[in-house]
């Protein structure tokens, strides 16, 4: 099984971040332009929040408010869920779906290394099984 250093050494290991004073919608071209779903919001390298676009969706677009004049601060979620390196793929999969959460941020010996998605996990999911499933074919084909 997988774990999520696989998944690190396969996708890459590039966080975006922007500082806590960063206005939302200077945050949403950053992750447009990087085409990533959240960032994590950082000063002098410690993580403070994270902000995705389910924050922007529900506590920008939705309450009426302008992304120009709101600062990411004011909207990240503060509570930051993390995953250790050494860990299985599927463990990642029960934490995203219990806390309904998309982002992971990677750490191994204390030191943020990567960031994952629920789209990274899906497919780290869905190549195992598929190796698994070539290699019984391959089994099958050689015992006729």
């Amino acid at each position: 099984m997988n774990t999520v250093k696989d998944i690190i050494n396969s996708k890459g290991n590039e966080v975006w971040s922007v500082t806590p004073q960063t206005k939302v919608f200077d945050a949403l071209k950053l992750m447009s332009e990087k085409n990533i779903g959240a960032v994590l919001i950082a000063e002098n390298e410690n993580v403070l929040g994270i902000f995705s676009e389910r924050d922007y969706a529900r506590k920008i677009a939705l309450a009426g408010k302008s992304s120009k004049e709101v600062s990411v601060q004011e909207i990240m979620s503060p509570r930051v869920l993390y995953i250790t390196s050494d860990k299985y793929v599927d463990d990642c999969l029960a934490i995203m779906n219990e806390k309904k959460i998309r982002h992971l941020p990677v750490y191994e010996n204390g030191k943020l290394i990567g960031i994952i998605s629920i789209g990274d996990v899906v497919k780290a999911l869905i190549d195992h099984k598929e190796f698994t499933i070539e290699q019984l074919e391959q089994y099958i084909t050689s015992r006729r």
